[in-house]
């Protein structure tokens, strides 16, 4: 078995950006000659790929785009399997390009976007970086004033749109999303099937027992009054002034808020747990074999 030196090792690792532990196994079945170690590694990038492709990816960015009239704006998920990998330069450039290719196209259909280009640089950077990469979804706001905010070290993004009113006006709104993160707009939004969900759930409370009907239904009314003014952003007192909603706000502006649209960074994702000693260990028993 041929030798390989820690500075060859540390070569093919600048080169290709995989850990050290394959880019030994690399070297040393290539007999120590880097560039047919990085042909064979070139040659396998698709079968490694493809095993990352099963892992779980609920870390990442968001990020969002707002055309320079506000007339529209895009906000897009891209997730990584760890908070370290959502910091690496390689993956916020991938992010950069993919946010830019979806702005100009206005495109939303995730598919679609990634077919050709993008796709073969997301599979180089999965090659490069050792984890599951996946544009996840893209979210397109277009008309009227459109404002845009990115959240706590963009985990959280959030485009509003307006009816009158200001870019600042929109912005202002987006960062109470972000805080609050309201279900609906107005409360006539809010799915029948949400509202029923929480009668059920109202109606099960340890103070409804042993209350006539009607009384019931009166509370059941109030509680929901409650529910859907809490969970609708034009009822919500506005976080920079509580004295005032944020309907109220966007008026004193000259605006009528039309939608939303919040994305946080894995939400709805369930996350792989794992046993890290055991990964360690298997990685190690790889290595020898």
């Amino acid at each position: 078995m041929t030798a390989v030196s820690a500075t060859l090792v540390k070569e093919l690792r600048d080169r290709t950006g995989l850990g050290m532990m394959e880019c030994k196994k690399a070297l040393t079945e290539a007999g120590g000659d880097i560039e047919l170690a990085i042909e064979n590694l070139r040659k396998v990038s698709g079968l490694k790929a493809a095993k990352k492709e099963g892992r779980t990816a609920a870390d990442g960015v968001v990020a969002v785009k707002v055309a320079s009239d506000n007339s529209y704006a895009i906000a897009v998920e891209i997730n990584s399997e760890t908070d370290f990998v959502a910091r690496d330069a390689g993956f916020l450039a991938f992010v950069d390009t993919v946010v830019a290719k979806a702005f100009a196209d206005k495109q939303t259909d995730v598919a679609a976007l990634m077919a050709g280009e993008l796709e073969a640089a997301r599979e180089a950077l999965v090659q490069k970086i050792g984890e599951k990469i996946s544009v996840r979804r893209i979210s397109l706001i277009e008309g009227g004033v459109v404002g845009g905010y990115v959240h706590l070290n963009s985990r959280i993004a959030v485009l509003v749109q307006l009816e009158g009113g200001s870019d600042e006006t929109a912005k202002d709104i987006a960062m109470h999303v972000a805080a609050v993160n309201p279900q609906v707009v107005s409360s006539d939004q809010m799915p029948a099937e949400v509202v029923e969900k929480e009668k059920d759930i109202i109606r099960a409370q340890p103070d409804m027992a042993g209350k006539p009907a009607e009384i019931v239904e009166k509370m059941i009314v109030g509680r929901i009054n409650k529910f859907l003014k809490e969970a609708s952003l034009v009822d919500q007192p506005f976080v920079k002034n509580p004295e005032q909603t944020v309907a109220q706000f966007a008026k004193a502006a000259g605006a009528t808020v039309k939608n939303f649209v919040r994305l946080e960074v894995g939400e709805g994702i369930e996350k792989e747990v794992v046993d890290f000693a055991a990964e360690v260990a298997a990685q190690v028993a790889a290595s020898k074999s």
